[in-house]
């Protein structure tokens, strides 16, 4: 189950997939600097953009039991 909107914060580690790595699920991991989506929930994960600035859906979220 993917994250949702009340899970993640500015500051939380998570590991997204970007939109060229869709296809590849490759993920990024960093630091939440801003969420973009509006919505609670997203059925392919809440849209947020890193410090680095890097945009991306958040796959999961790091240290957190799956």
């Amino acid at each position: 189950m993917k994250p949702t909107r009340k899970d993640i914060s500015p500051g939380t580690k998570v590991s997204i997939v970007q939109k060229h790595d869709q296809r590849s699920g490759q993920l990024t991991e960093g630091i939440v600097a801003d969420i973009l989506t509006k919505s609670p929930a997203h059925l392919h994960g809440i849209k947020v953009r890193l410090e680095t600035g890097e945009v991306g859906r958040v796959q999961k979220i790091e240290g957190a039991l799956s």
